[in-house]
């Protein structure tokens, strides 16, 4: 929720559920990606997630507030320097990942994907 809050994006009382439910989101989309299950759709949440990252990102650093990201940490304030250092490569990791979920909606199927086995495509 430090995360969620840090960014001054959303109004306080819709921080707490989002700062719950974005974790369990993350980890079932993630999962649904891994596995190959609904992958269109599961790349398409990815994509539209990887994109609001990207916005979150570039919006504290448009207005000059210095914070970690969330992902890897607490999601904090940190000093400006290190704040303006990390956004560029956090919004090209998030960039790259985006293209990498509008791959799987543009091409979904992987030779190892459950999406084979759960939906066949018909040969005739």
């Amino acid at each position: 929720m430090t995360a969620v809050r840090a960014y001054q994006l959303l109004p306080l009382d819709v921080v707490p559920v989002v700062g719950r439910a974005l974790p369990i989101v993350e980890v079932l989309i993630g999962a649904m990606l891994i596995l190959g299950v609904l992958s269109r759709f599961s790349g398409l949440l990815s994509a539209l997630l990887q994109l609001a990252f990207v916005i979150g990102i570039a919006s504290v650093w448009w207005r000059g507030i210095a914070i970690e990201c969330g992902c890897f940490g607490d999601g904090g304030a940190v000093a400006w320097e290190k704040a303006r250092a990390q956004y560029p490569w956090e919004i090209a990791r998030d960039l790259g990942l985006f293209l990498l979920s509008a791959y799987l909606v543009w091409r979904p199927r992987t030779p190892y994907s459950l999406d084979n086995v759960l939906f066949p495509e018909s040969k005739g």
